[in-house]
């Protein structure tokens, strides 16, 4: 289990095996792992060594310690971001568009904090959104949570040329959110482009989204297209990747 000629630190192939372990099931979500001492025999490792594995697990966020009871798989929310009908016009009829619609069917409590502000478009949002550098856009900036916990940070931004007098530009733009009060505005929608990347995230974001160490994220940026083709809203968002499978339909032909 433990290759002393392979070059690979003891801790991490420990570590690597445990989370092997997580990975296949043997261990599930709130399970308690093994004492230092019964894995210090099973590994054939000192206490230090063990000690350094299940640092380093915890720093992932894989694991969490709890003060005399021992360490435990980490038990979080994993989302299934399904994009065939989260967007759907029926979802957001029926208020559950978007998070909403991934938290019906996940089955966790959502919540969302939102701040509003207005800002000059900088080069990227004026190429996304077919605007001139320096036009006014309004931002809506989201803190997404899933069961108490922040598993999605989310900017939209829009030509305040659309949004002036309408309820986008209060933190509640009501039933259906800010694509509802496009419609309403008289901007159909046509369809959505998704682009997704990933990274490692920014100190801010560690913070905010409560990463361990050496977790990356996931970076979606959706443009929102009007039924005559014009770019409406962009809307960058950045998912913790161990939290989020993102899922994708499309017709063979």
């Amino acid at each position: 289990m433990v290759d002393r000629t392979s070059g690979v630190p003891v801790h991490r192939q420990v570590a690597a095996d445990v989370r092997d372990r997580i990975a296949a099931g043997e261990y599930g979500p709130g399970d308690r792992l093994p004492s230092e001492r019964e894995m210090v025999e099973s590994y054939g490792a000192s206490r230090l060594t063990i000690r350094e594995a299940l640092n380093l697990l915890r720093a992932e966020g894989v694991v969490v310690t709890e003060q005399g009871r021992g360490v435990f798989v980490r038990d979080w929310t994993t989302i299934h971001r399904l994009a065939r009908s989260r967007l759907s016009r029926s979802a957001r009829e029926r208020d559950r568009g978007a998070f909403r619609a991934d938290a019906a069917s996940e089955g966790f409590t959502p919540a969302v904090a939102v701040t509003v502000r207005f800002e000059p478009a900088d080069e990227r949002t004026a190429r996304q959104l077919d605007l001139t550098p320096g036009d006014e856009v309004t931002v809506r900036e989201r803190v997404l949570c899933a069961d108490g916990e922040v598993v999605q940070l989310a900017v939209s931004r829009l030509s305040r040329a659309l949004t002036r007098g309408t309820a986008i530009e209060r933190d509640d733009a009501g039933p259906g959110g800010s694509y509802a009060r496009l419609e309403e505005a008289g901007h159909r929608l046509g369809h959505y482009a998704e682009h997704v990347g990933s990274r490692m995230p920014t100190p801010d974001e560690v913070s905010t989204l409560q990463l361990g160490q050496g977790i990356p994220v996931l970076t979606v940026t959706r443009i929102a297209h009007g039924r005559d083709g014009t770019p409406l809203e962009m809307n960058d968002m950045v998912l913790p990747a161990h939290r989020y499978q993102l899922s994708y339909e499309w017709a063979a032909d």
